[in-house]
């Protein structure tokens, strides 16, 4: 509340020192160059795409196993989605069928960290590079995870962070966008403000092309350092939550726990199960008190991407199976044990 305060009775709300402040502080933390403040994840996603070179007509490869708005960023640039698979242990996309995908149109790969669990980013950005295509990741579930022994934020060409309500970190809402490229830096800025450079006398201006109103505020950022100051041990909380699940759900029948690259280290935004009658294990926790969720709905089934239908048997033998279950900073040892009990009793 003190720094809150200050903000709030300090004359300055909108975008200033505190959001510059909290951008550098967040590069610190994830090891990274330059790195912009957001008003939402969303908008931060919509700006890499257009700094991809991704306009009407431009194919993106992305993946339908995420929340809507990865693809909707898409939509947003005049993109049209191209559905990839994804793995079937782990929902992630699967590198072997963005391979399959690409075509003379294709602009960008849009990858998504799925519930904290890192991509194959190796093999993806391998792929990527025979063509020369940026790599866009989609970090919002995976702050702190790591691939190669290095933070997420360090592989690809754009990597957004999310900070709405429920991510590992919040700033209430907000994300980040960390760029591989230095030079790219001051047009990002320029597109999340109408396409003006805020530096220069307003009336000096000249707007040579098409931004927007996609900045972060001071109250947001402010709230976001406070956030990011006591960040370590709440991820760490996570992974070791994750960690015990791997451990504890191990070989209970009819149940799978996910699998994912050597090189890869989650942060665990939750922890997905993979289970034989999926439906009558839901019940079965709700009726013990264990929260429980699909997360998200295949995308790949809304009418707005009706034009990308395709087969994705390694979706549909993931989506057929997976459920969510909590594995925050708020699950205690206590819960934990309780969770993988009941499991352990079948369904």
């Amino acid at each position: 509340m003190p720094a809150l305060e200050r903000v709030l009775y300090g004359g300055q709300i909108s975008e200033g020192a505190p959001v510059e402040a909290f951008e550098a502080e967040f590069a610190r933390f994830i090891g990274h160059g330059p790195t912009l403040a957001f008003y939402s994840g969303t908008a931060a996603l919509h700006t890499a795409l257009i700094l991809a070179g991704v306009g009407r007509g431009a194919e993106v490869i992305s993946t339908p196993m995420t929340a809507e708005p990865t693809n909707l960023a898409i939509l947003y640039a005049g993109g049209h989605v191209v559905w990839a698979d994804v793995d079937p242990t782990n929902g992630n996309i699967d590198p072997d069928s963005i391979a399959a995908k690409i075509t003379a149109r294709t602009r960008a790969v849009m990858v998504v960290h799925y519930g904290g669990i890192p991509a194959a980013i190796e093999r993806i950005r391998a792929v990527a590079a025979q063509r020369a295509i940026p790599v866009i990741e989609d970090a919002a579930h995976a702050l702190g995870a790591r691939y190669g022994g290095l933070p997420l934020g360090r592989h690809s060409e754009y990597v957004m962070f999310s900070l709405q309500a429920i991510k590992h970190l919040t700033s209430v809402d907000g994300g980040m966008l960390a760029l591989a490229r230095d030079d790219e830096a001051e047009r990002c800025r320029r597109l999340r403000w109408f396409g003006i450079d805020r530096k220069a006398p307003r009336t000096d201006v000249d707007v040579r092309e098409v931004g927007y109103k996609y900045h972060m505020n001071n109250v947001n950022a402010v709230i976001g350092s406070v956030q990011l100051a006591h960040i370590a041990p709440v991820i760490a909380r996570h992974i070791d939550n994750g960690r015990f699940f791997d451990r504890a759900l191990a070989g209970i029948p009819g149940l799978e726990t996910p699998h994912w690259d050597a090189q890869a280290e989650p942060s665990y935004w939750f922890y997905t199960i993979l289970a034989d009658h999926r439906d009558d294990l839901s019940r079965m926790l709700t009726e013990n008190g264990i929260g429980n969720s699909l997360a998200h709905r295949r995308n790949d089934e809304h009418s707005v991407f009706a034009s990308s239908h395709c087969a994705l048997p390694g979706l549909d033998r993931f989506y057929a199976r997976m459920l969510h279950i909590p594995c925050g900073w708020w699950v205690s040892n206590e819960d934990r044990e309780h969770i993988a009990d009941t499991l352990k009793r079948g369904w």
